[in-house]
């Protein structure tokens, strides 16, 4: 389970966001409604009970956050040919990010069987941990939509 990185130590620093002007454009409006979409949804995962619902909406929650970055870093056009998954778009347009969208992207065929109502799949403990992590990714992805210093 990967840990939360400082900023100086994945090379992202406040400079780099601002670019050479210290300015930086104000993050999208899709960019912050799925930040906020994603807060939500982890907020109604920390109080559903039943655990595969937990694990499915906090991996939902952490996919929205993804969603968030990738609406501000990513490059229309950028990626020619097939479609690929949002976690793996993520690694290469925030390498900072890479090893938690390994995590999540490991998490996501769990997440369906969650939600196809799997239940032998999802402990109470594997719930509780990944709401745990999800809330731990969007605070950096909150940080990198928001531009604000990490």
């Amino acid at each position: 389970m990967p840990a939360p990185v400082s900023g100086a130590s994945r090379g992202y620093t406040a400079a780099s966001r601002a670019g050479s002007h210290g300015f930086r454009a104000p993050p999208s409006r899709a960019a912050r409604t799925l930040l906020s979409a994603a807060q939500d949804e982890l907020a109604q995962a920390e109080h559903l009970v039943a655990p595969t619902r937990r694990f499915a909406a906090a991996h939902l929650a952490a996919l929205r956050g993804a969603a968030a970055v990738l609406a501000v870093r990513a490059q229309p056009g950028s990626r020619a040919g097939r479609p690929t998954s949002a976690w793996t778009l993520l690694g290469v347009v925030a390498p900072e990010l890479a090893e938690w969208a390994a995590f999540f992207a490991a998490g996501s065929t769990t997440r369906a069987a969650a939600e196809a109502g799997l239940t032998r799949l999802v402990s109470q403990r594997d719930a509780d941990d990944l709401v745990r992590q999800a809330g731990q990714f969007l605070d950096l992805a909150a940080r990198l939509v928001l531009g604000d210093p990490a």
